[in-house]
């Protein structure tokens, strides 16, 4: 019998495959080997990993200009209505093999893959950013943060187009006259466009990722400037440039940076300048009169602003119909209303934007002016419909009133949108019934949910071809683009050899993580243990906690013989935004366990806690395929959604978890006993806020909770530094918002079932293909289908555009 293929055999099988597909296969050869050649400097011959990716990728890029051109061609002529996806954290992974997969030969972030396989007109829009997300390094088990020069060596996939670069405008003043309104004595920064292709699954679509990098104007500073000041002028140029040199990381907490607001105004100004551009110039509207209106707008452009960050958006809009297009205010209201649409992402209070009023007033002051006549527009709606309910305006208002006035931007977000969503049906409610329940009372018609979901293409076919694999042996491969025919691997539950296979692949991927996991980190684990994987942004509501008070009291366990003890690993990662105390104080934590335990010869291999450092995306496509329990344990009513729970659950993982977010349709699919499921559901926890939550009332009946608290408070996971962990403890004791406690038991109880079926492989499998088998739902295909019907007014398209070598229809 011939041996398995690797992972990597497998791709190149794919890859070649795919290629010999669009060509010659010694076409694809000698494009690869010019590359390599032209990749390869004089003086040195030998070629380097990074050489042959470069020329591998410059082979891909040649393959997709051809598509990419093509579908562009296909819109003009075609006019479709566009979708503008504004986002500013686009994370794309690796898009190498991405697009290898998509080609046929082989992230767009899940959207933009999605919308590209459905063959829908869409551009994500968003910065280019010079650092991305910071690299993590664990030093002394404290997290360090290091710069993320990504751009260092290029990036073999944008195309800069400077051709399209455009004015933004920031400071001034407003001038009023009969003419109209000008907004002027601004200083301009330019907007230079980056594009990244995003080709669709096998249909020949290649739509467009559009960054933008702020350039400094030639004679940015030099006017204000004596001929002497020549040199501090040239280097007053950074100033403006500085807009597009860093990611700001998400970490749920608003901090209300003035380079933020610049952002953010930054790529909502440039965007719509070039959605702008685009409408007027399609192909219809060079002749056709229509185009000079703007009744139309709407019909043709639909913007999706993904969460409140680009919410500039609708003031910027109407600021652009009345001040530049001469629309009348009403109308234009109207067009923007229609225009706009805005997904919500988060619950937590200290996370929703509230801009100063005065940074508006210095940064953006005609915004700031459109802004207040749209709130009170609004404010006169919601008296004449509640009159004298004074409190209702209050809560309703834009713009709050107190020290400091500041903009809600959320509520502008709701006003200027046709639909509100929310990202998981149990998030959609709470968006309804709590953060926006005067808005839902006021448009109740407004609000819908789209649950999220995943692209299959990168995190079923690319990161774990082996399932994938055994999959398409028992139902076909249409799965790849309609997930939901999943359903079909139900009539195998109990097929003995697919048990078989799905279970060795599990067993394959974990004996590669832990090859990867030793050469890398430079532990050794059991690969036979349960492999029980927590990894997302470390923060207090995800209860990364609750998971470290489970090692505990699985540590100190150890030497009770009536405690059945089944062999686990836990990983923990993600990363902590650099000035979150609480979060670095959690990595210090773990790490701290980690250290005691991993040392102590009585545990032996039984029990190993390890934090894996810098979790991104080529980390969880590694992690993921390996995981035996995936943890989604935040408080109920915390989490929006998640997605990485949705990917563990298409990768074969049994999910430990909360009723919180996607979790709840996660379980309705799959049935509740299929997932380990705990705690306080979100009535619970509303009950218990009214109630008081007491963390001693807990910590003085449960024994094994006492004596885990006891140890981080006492220094036993410190004993260099016993005080270490006091601001921990003392926050779990007197304030914790996420009542790490109040599911202690009810956790560590379930735990005990999963280490219970844990030792029984044949049940466990069996349990993996039914939430595999459930998990079609949550795919990104289907999220963008739903929003391209209700929200966007477009209907996905299966229409494959014909390839570059044949003739167009």
């Amino acid at each position: 019998m011939a041996a398995p293929l690797s992972d990597g055999e497998r791709r190149k099988q794919i890859s070649v495959r795919g290629i010999a597909g669009l060509g010659d296969v010694a076409e694809v050869r000698k494009s690869f080997n010019r590359h390599l050649h032209f990749t390869l400097v004089k003086d040195r011959n030998v070629a380097t990993p990074r050489d042959y990716f470069f020329a591998l990728a410059h082979t891909v890029r040649d393959h997709l200009v051809g598509r990419w051109i093509r579908t562009q061609q296909h819109y003009y002529e075609r006019d479709p209505k566009r979708i503008y996806y504004l986002s500013l954290e686009f994370y794309m992974g690796r898009t190498l093999q991405n697009t290898m997969v998509n080609l046929g030969l082989q992230n767009a972030s899940c959207f933009l893959d999605s919308m590209a396989t459905l063959g829908l007109a869409a551009y994500g829009y968003g910065i280019r950013y010079e650092f991305g997300i910071f690299n993590q390094k664990i030093v002394d088990g404290w997290q360090v943060e290091e710069a993320d020069d990504w751009l260092r060596y290029g990036n073999p996939w944008e195309k800069a187009r400077p051709e399209y670069m455009l004015p933004v405008h920031f400071y001034g003043r407003v001038e009023h006259s009969p003419e109209g309104v000008k907004w002027v004595d601004t200083q301009v920064v330019l907007a230079m466009p980056y594009d990244t292709p995003v080709p669709g699954y096998k249909n020949n679509t290649v739509n467009t990722m559009r960054l933008w990098s702020a350039k400094a104007p030639n004679d940015f500073n030099l006017q204000e400037f004596n001929v002497g000041d020549y040199i501090e002028a040239v280097l007053d140029r950074n100033l403006a440039e500085n807009i597009s040199r860093v990611l700001y990381p998400n970490d749920n907490f608003f901090e209300g940076k003035e380079l933020r607001l610049k952002q953010e105004y930054f790529v909502v100004a440039a965007t719509l300048q070039d959605i702008i551009r685009r409408f007027k110039s399609s192909k219809f509207g060079c002749q056709d009169p229509v185009r000079t209106s703007f009744e139309t707008f709407p019909d043709k452009v639909a913007i999706q602003l993904n969460d409140t960050h680009p919410a500039l958006s609708i003031p910027e809009l109407m600021r652009i119909l009345v001040d530049v297009e001469k629309v009348d205010w009403d109308k234009a209201w109207e067009i923007t209303k229609q225009t706009c649409a805005y997904t919500n992402h988060t619950v937590l209070p200290e996370a929703l934007e509230r801009w100063p009023v005065s940074m508006f007033e210095k940064l953006l002051p005609r915004h700031l002016e459109i802004i207040y006549a749209l709130n009170q527009m609004h404010l006169d709606r919601v008296a004449a419909l509640y009159p004298g309910d004074i409190d209702r305006l209050r809560r309703m208002s834009v713009i709050e009133e107190g020290d400091c006035k500041r903009i809600n931007m959320a509520h502008l977000c709701v006003i200027g949108s046709h639909a509100v969503n929310g990202v998981a049906r149990i998030h959609s409610d709470i968006v309804k019934n709590t953060v926006f329940k005067d808005f839902y009372e006021l448009d109740p018609e407004k609000f819908q949910n789209k649950t999220n979901g995943i692209t299959p293409r990168r995190w079923l076919l690319l990161c774990n071809p082996g399932l994938a694999d055994v999959i398409a042996e028992k139902i076909g491969e249409d799965f790849v683009t309609d997930l939901s025919q999943l359903k079909k691997l139900l009539d195998f539950i109990d097929d003995e050899t697919f048990i078989r296979d799905v279970a060795k692949v599990k067993q394959e991927n974990k004996l590669k993580f832990s090859a990867y996991l030793e050469e890398h980190y430079k532990v050794k684990i059991n690969p036979s243990s349960m492999f029980d994987i927590q990894v997302k942004r470390i923060h207090e509501y995800k209860r990364q906690l609750l998971n470290c008070l489970h090692a505990i009291t699985l540590y100190n366990r150890k030497s009770d013989p009536s405690k059945s003890f089944v062999p686990r690993t836990i990983m923990i990662g993600g990363k902590a935004a650099p000035g979150y105390h609480m979060a670095k104080m959690i990595i210090k934590l773990i790490t701290s366990i980690g250290e005691v335990v991993n040392n102590d010869p009585y545990v032996g291999d039984k029990l190993k806690v390890i934090f894996l450092e810098n979790y991104r995306v080529s980390l969880a496509e590694k992690v993921i395929p390996a995981a035996d329990l995936s943890q989604q344990i935040s408080t109920a009513g915390t989490e929006a959604s998640g997605t990485g729970n949705m990917k563990f659950m298409l990768n074969g993982a049994l999910t430990i978890g909360t009723m919180d977010g996607a979790n709840v349709e996660m379980a309705e699919e799959a049935g509740e006993e299929n997932l380990f499921i705990f705690g306080m559901r979100v009535e619970e926890v509303e009950a218990l806020d009214r109630q008081g939550y007491n963390a001693r009332e807990y910590y003085d009946r449960i024994p094994e909770l006492r004596q885990a608290i006891d140890q981080i408070s006492s220094g036993f996971f410190s004993p260099r530094d016993p005080g270490c962990f006091r601001d921990v403890v003392n926050m779990l004791m007197h304030h914790d918002r996420f009542k790490v406690f109040a599911d202690y038991e009810a956790y560590i109880k379930c735990q005990g079932q999963v280490d219970q079926l844990f030792m029984d492989p044949r049940e466990w499998t069996k349990k993996v293909i039914r939430n595999i088998a459930c998990s079609g739902k949550f795919s990104s295909d289907r999220t963008i289908t739903e929003y391209a019907r209700e929200i966007w007014g477009v209907e996905p398209s299966a229409t494959k555009i014909p390839p570059p070598n044949l003739p167009r229809d």
